[in-house]
């Protein structure tokens, strides 16, 4: 009963809001205070490393006085749709979450809470139908490009192996990206890819990976966790994805493409509070650009990369950030080679 009176409450509030408003107004979000109230949705626990650079972001708004931020983790895809329509009824104004496995569940409950923006990373564009539902994505091919390059320098067999979670496009095209980045710098290269059907079980990402170590590969490419322990146990290097983890592996990794959430929440965040958040593709404030992504420090590296190769890496980087030179997207299955 709680619940259902917020509900009303919540929707007749934003539809005094349509009716005051001098201009034109999207969808009837709900009145943002400050701060505004912001829930998260992840169906892994929050260490993992796309999640945990959504938390990082969301902890930093926090932090500084934004927003107000709780959130859910390891949520089954089965219960998704629950938990969002929780924080809806419970006045949240801000969604954020990923809806890879559950699409269609997740648009039924923006749909159901117009008063409410939803910021949800998806496979799937914006629909102008349903303008409380904006998607993002982490575009981090420009940064995976790079790692590419160190690989490429670094590999003595030219055999390199690749563990992903699942062949989707979030995941093919830094897959892509990296493989492209290794051939600007060694054309001749073999490349072990597999996918390991989960987006966390480490155990099975290192058995994975030390099969592609006894073909022969002396890189790993570490979409997931469980890859770089593999590396580690058998002496040799490995590239990771979306966060550094060389503090844990000094010896073993050597590069890391990183993903930073803040430019797509903080733009959201705005939108929100100025009233203006409607269905928007959020995916390019993951462009290295905008901040949204970038090469780690090489660290432990530092003097065991190519001093070639770390200017060269520089001079793309600059191309990139400029836009001289811009990072195929391709989200197609990568395949071994």
């Amino acid at each position: 009963m709680i619940r259902t009176t917020r509900r009303a409450f919540l929707h007749a509030s934003a539809a005094m809001a349509a009716v005051t408003a001098t201009s034109a107004m999207g969808p009837r979000l709900a009145l943002a205070a400050d701060p505004i109230k912001v829930a998260a949705i992840y169906t892994v626990p929050i260490e993992q490393q796309w999640v945990s650079r959504i938390h990082k972001a969301a902890t930093a708004a926090k932090e500084r006085g934004d927003i107000d931020y709780v959130f859910s983790e390891k949520v089954a895809n089965t219960d998704y749709e629950r938990v969002m329509r929780e924080y809806a009824e419970a006045g949240h104004q801000l969604i954020v979450g990923e809806a890879f496995a559950v699409e269609d569940a997740a648009r039924a409950v923006a749909k159901d809470y117009p008063g409410t923006a939803f910021l949800i990373g998806s496979s799937f564009k914006p629909d102008a139908a349903l303008p409380n539902f904006a998607t993002f994505d982490n575009y981090i091919q420009d940064a995976s490009y790079l790692t590419g390059m160190i690989a490429g320098a670094m590999t003595k067999s030219g055999n390199i192996g690749m563990v992903g979670g699942y062949p989707i496009p979030e995941v093919n095209r830094l897959m892509n990206a990296f493989m492209a980045g290794v051939k600007e710098v060694k054309s001749d290269v073999k490349f072990q890819v597999a996918f390991i059907g989960s987006w966390f079980d480490p155990p099975k990402a290192k058995e994975t990976a030390l099969a592609q170590i006894d073909a022969g590969a002396d890189l790993l490419y570490a979409e997931r966790f469980g890859v770089s322990d593999a590396a580690k146990e058998k002496g040799i290097l490995a590239v990771g994805n979306v966060i550094d983890t060389q503090a844990d592996y000094p010896d073993t990794v050597v590069a890391s493409a990183l993903w930073h959430f803040e430019p797509t929440l903080d733009r959201a965040i705005a939108k929100v509070k100025d009233k203006s958040f409607t269905a928007e593709d959020y995916g390019a404030f993951s462009f290295m650009k905008e901040g949204g992504s970038s090469l780690a420090p090489l660290g432990t590296f530092e003097s065991k990369v190519p001093a070639d190769i770390v200017a060269k890496v520089k001079e793309k980087e600059a191309a990139i950030k400029s836009g001289a030179f811009t990072v195929a997207i391709d989200d197609n299955e990568p395949k071994s080679s």
